[in-house]
Order: C-alpha cells, then sequence, then structure tokens
C-alpha cells in the first residue's frame, strides 16, 4: 500500500521552485554588473531557467511513472545542487547560463513531483481543497525568497545568493531522504509516453488550461523578473525588492484563503477564475499608471490575489481524464505550460513594461476563462 505524504514535505517540495526564484530574483542587477551584461540579457537567466525547467518537468514526470516518486524526487534534488554549485563558479555569463538551465531541469521534479504525489493520494474537490490548502503555505514564498535573496544580495552579491540555494538544496535532499515515502501504487504500468502525448495534443481542454496557468504565472514571474531592475531606476537600495515580497506574500495569502472561503460557500471554480483575470487586468491597468512611483508594487497585490485565487481552481481538475497516467500526463501538461511561460518570459524581458505585461496576459487569461464559464453554464443547464 502506498504512503502517505507528510504534507510540511509536500508543501515544503512545492515551495521550493517558486522560492528559489524568488531567491535569486535581487540578484539579477548584481549578476548584470559581475558579467558586464545588460539587464536585458540578464533577465535570459530567467527566460532559459523556465525553458530548462519545461525540459525537467518531462524527464521528471516520466521518471515518476517509471522508477517511483521517492527515487526521482532525491535525484531531482541532487541535480539542482549540482548546477547551483557551477552557478557559483562560473567565470563566464555562458556558463552561468548553462548552470541556471541544469538547476532549472533538477527543480522541475519539486513541481511535477509533488503535484503527482498528491494526485496518488487525494482526488475530485478534495484535491482542489489540498491545492488551495498548500497554496496558503506557498503564499509565504514571495516573501521568504524576495527577503532572503536581498539580503544574501546585501551581504555577498550574488555568489551569496548561490550559495544559499546550494544550502537550500541540501537541508531539502536530506529531510526528503528521511521522511517521504514511494506514494506510486504497486500494481501501476507506466502509460506509453507516445499515446499520452498524442491524447493530450488532440484535447483542447488540456491546451486552454495549460494556457491559463502559463498568463498567470507570467504575471508572477515577469514581476520578479523585472521589479529588480524598475526599484534600481526609482533608487530604491536592493532590500526594497525584499520588502515588496511581503506585500505580493499578502496578496497571494488573502487569495488563497478567499478561495478556500468561496468553494466552501459554493462558488463555482470557473466563476472564481473568470473573476480572477478581470482583477489582474485591473491591477495591470493601476501599475502602468502607478509605474513612476514606489507605489506601483501596491496593485501587485491584486495580480497576486487573483493568482492565488484562479491557479488552483485551474490546476486540480486539468488532468482528471488522465488518472492512470498521472506522471506522464503531469509531465506533458507542465511541458506546455512551461514552455509557454519560459516564452512569455522572453517577450516581458523584451518589453521590460510591467503594467503592459499584467494588462494583456490578464485580456487573454479572461477570453480563456469566459470559454470556460459558457461550457460549464451549459453542463449546469443540461
Amino acid at each position: 500500500m502506498p504512503g502517505r505524504p507528510n504534507m510540511f514535505l509536500a508543501v515544503a517540495l512545492l515551495m521550493f521552485p517558486q522560492v528559489v526564484e524568488t531567491i535569486y530574483s535581487p540578484a539579477l542587477p548584481s549578476i548584470a554588473k559581475a558579467y558586464g551584461v545588460s539587464t536585458s540579457t540578464a533577465t535570459l537567466t530567467l527566460s532559459l531557467y523556465f525553458l530548462g525547467f519545461a525540459s525537467g518537468v518531462v524527464f521528471w514526470g516520466r521518471m515518476c511513472d517509471l522508477a517511483g516518486r521517492r527515487p526521482s524526487m532525491l535525484l531531482g534534488l541532487a541535480v539542482y545542487g549540482l548546477g547551483t554549485l557551477v552557478a557559483l563558479l562560473s567565470s563566464s555569463f555562458t556558463a552561468l547560463l548553462t548552470a541556471r538551465i541544469v538547476s532549472a531541469f533538477g527543480a522541475a521534479v519539486g513541481s511535477i513531483g509533488t503535484q503527482t504525489i498528491l494526485r496518488d493520494r487525494f482526488e475530485g474537490a478534495e484535491l482542489t481543497r489540498v491545492f488551495s490548502l498548500a497554496g496558503i503555505a506557498i503564499a509565504i514564498s514571495p516573501a521568504l525568497g524576495m527577503a532572503a535573496g536581498a539580503v544574501m544580495t546585501g551581504l555577498a552579491s550574488h555568489k551569496g545568493v548561490f550559495i544559499g540555494l546550494a544550502a537550500l538544496a541540501l537541508c531539502l535532499f536530506i529531510w526528503t531522504a528521511v521522511n517521504l515515502p514511494e506514494t506510486r501504487r504497486r500494481e501501476h504500468v507506466p502509460a506509453s509516453l507516445r499515446a499520452t502525448i498524442a491524447d493530450m495534443i488532440r484535447d483542447g481542454h488540456i491546451w486552454r488550461s495549460a494556457s491559463l496557468i502559463a498568463l498567470l504565472n507570467l504575471c508572477l514571474f515577469s514581476y520578479y523578473q523585472l521589479a529588480p531592475f524598475h526599484f534600481e531606476e526609482l533608487r530604491h537600495a536592493t532590500i526594497t525588492i525584499g520588502y515588496s515580497g511581503v506585500v505580493l506574500t499578502a496578496g497571494t495569502l488573502a487569495g488563497a484563503m478567499s478561495n478556500r472561503a468561496l468553494l466552501q460557500y459554493g462558488w463555482r471554480p470557473e466563476r472564481l477564475v473568470l473573476a480572477s483575470c478581470l482583477l489582474i487586468v485591473i491591477g495591470g491597468l493601476l501599475v502602468t499608471g502607478l509605474k513612476d512611483s514606489i507605489l506601483f508594487v501596491a496593485p501587485v497585490a491584486i495580480v497576486s490575489f487573483a493568482f492565488a485565487v484562479a491557479v488552483p481552481n485551474v490546476l486540480a481538475p486539468a488532468l482528471q481524464a488522465y488518472s492512470t497516467c498521472l506522471g506522464t500526463a503531469g509531465a506533458v501538461f507542465g511541458l506546455i505550460y512551461y514552455l509557454l511561460i519560459g516564452g512569455g518570459l522572453l517577450v516581458s524581458g523584451a518589453v521590460q513594461d510591467l503594467g503592459a505585461v499584467f494588462t494583456v496576459s490578464g485580456i487573454c487569461a479572461f477570453a480563456l476563462a469566459a470559454g470556460d464559464w459558457q461550457k460549464a453554464a451549459v453542463r449546469t443547464v443540461t
């Protein structure tokens, strides 16, 4: 009988990919100066990170089905730690980019591996509640990451950040080795990767869900990508970036708690997603209007609130039709939306306009969510 995962460890592993990116974010200006590259070039380390992350999602998702959840998680954390050590020792920007891709490849196991583990043990409305509850805990990750990253950068530049990331990977590896059971069922037979890909490519629901997840994540990660340089333009100290993480956390925490309460009150997930997309558009317009002031951070909380409400309601039901191949299906699903996130970050890095990214992403997400809302309304009537 598969073991039940330790929820504290599961939440920590879910937080891991976001925490390590928010820790890294305050170091971007330092990296640009240390390697003598432009702002847009420095943001490539974040954009390419997601492309490496996408390939990692496929690999680790498949490994979860073939080798098991526990060994995949341990190996992924080891790869992340190795990539971080290489980044620490990098003497050229090209070597740093390569190390970041390796790190991303390993970090992906925290996302796909943990989601697969949770889907092993929960389903339906219970899974939505678990994701929503995890979202409340994950809400603190931007504040933790950005504050820690700002302190590390202030103390030891970007090198301090890489040392901290390597230490975090080691701690998680030890915790996982001691406390994570195998959750894959013994009778599990790995599904055909080719057949699963073929089914999912033809599935319009998968494409809509992946696009929504990508657009929602693009809003959050474009802040981590662009905000450090915007604070620098406004002549605010690096530590201010850490303080801004508290604002994001407040929005995310409020959103996660509101989502849980509204679901219990009887709101349909499709309705919550639609309302969240509208809030992102409003937040984007406000960020544009306040871009010359430090107050631009305030409406970012609206965007993070909307993110926390929408994501669990898109993520939980996305793979209901693929319960016999969760690892493989999760890998393909993750590949799609992480490639979309990586491409979106390449565009946002070139545009360098946070308000525009929020607004356009919100409008596109609203259009997608409106389609799901109409279909849900038809199902309710019939």
